[in-house]
């Protein structure tokens, strides 16, 4: 495989005694993904093996080694095996977009006429409810929790506030630069998804922890990766596992929810938005979000609130009333 100065270098193809897998076909669909729709490298690493599985799984059962001509027969009989083996529709869902992807960047360099996943429909997902963490909640691990005064403990402390009060991802806040702190105008620049970069204002008692932070952050003996706000004791940039075992571990002392994650704080910090008055526009333009409709999926977490509202506004909203 020839080396060059993509993502696509850092990807590891499984190849057998006849050098199956299209690694040409392979690198410019890398090439695709992270130049034309700027996916960050973990998706685009995603999708590639996505791609590589399947050409595995054909070869394998088809014994057909060339995935650009096949039939949707065969990747039927995938998705029957994915389905069998215990894996989710979700994640089988997300299998068959990695592949559409690669059939539609297939149809734009005119290597096929027609799209084997056309007609494909995506298999039924029960839809569930993501229950964000309560004000009370973040009020017991940010307010009531006796954080270390150390370094770690006041980067903990911090991350979590800043992850609650600006609604930012777990990969805007691991990427998140130095000079990306703006403590004049009280404000962050984010790079978010496909490389869009936006302005989120920070709360005064936020900017407040993060210079606390910076001063500590100082006195590290060894800093590798500098440019970024956040790192470890040892000077290194976060991964996205320890956010998320940080983000478990706190809240899991104070909440009984399953899902305890970094994009859980998300779901909070939109939601209370929400309840407290903000309109949709404004949380959507927050979040980074592309489309109203990607917004809008926080709002039923403020039905409760708005019954409430409603009930107690209404004139006939007395104490027997029921909603």
């Amino acid at each position: 495989m020839k080396q060059n100065n993509t993502v696509s270098d850092q990807i590891f193809y499984k190849f057998d005694a006849n050098g199956f897998f299209m690694a040409t076909d392979l690198e410019a669909f890398a090439d695709y993904l992270q130049k034309e729709k700027k996916y960050s490298p973990h998706t685009l690493c995603a999708y590639v093996k996505d791609v590589a599985d399947f050409q595995e799984y054909n070869a394998l059962n088809f014994n057909q080694q060339d995935i650009v001509s096949v039939e949707y027969v065969q990747i039927r009989s995938w998705i029957v095996f994915l389905v069998e083996s215990g894996l989710s529709n979700v994640s089988v869902n997300r299998k068959m977009a990695s592949l559409k992807a690669f059939y539609k960047f297939l149809l734009k360099i005119k290597q096929i006429e027609v799209n084997p996943l056309l007609k494909h429909r995506a298999l039924k997902v029960s839809k569930k409810n993501q229950i964000p963490f309560s004000e009370k909640e973040v009020e017991l691990v940010l307010d009531d929790f006796a954080f270390d005064k150390d370094f770690e403990g006041v980067r903990d402390k911090l991350l979590i506030e800043l992850l609650y009060s600006t609604g930012i991802r777990r990969s805007e806040l691991i990427h998140l630069k130095l000079v990306a702190v703006d403590f004049s105008n009280a404000a962050i620049k984010v790079l978010g998804k496909r490389n869009k970069e936006r302005i989120v204002p920070v709360l005064p008692v936020v900017l407040n922890q993060m210079r606390d932070y910076l001063e500590l952050r100082a006195d590290l003996e060894a800093v590798k990766d500098e440019v970024y706000f956040f790192l470890t004791k040892k000077g290194l940039k976060l991964s996205e596992s320890f956010v998320y075992r940080l983000i478990n571990s706190y809240f899991s002392k104070v909440s009984k929810k399953v899902k305890k994650s970094p994009h859980m704080l998300r779901h909070t910090f939109a939601t209370h938005l929400l309840n407290n008055g903000a309109d949709l526009n404004s949380v959507k333009e927050l979040l980074g979000h592309s489309s109203l409709a990607s917004t809008q999926v926080y709002t039923h977490n403020s039905l409760s609130e708005l019954k409430k509202v409603y009930v107690g506004a209404h004139p006939r909203g007395g104490s027997n009333s029921k909603v």
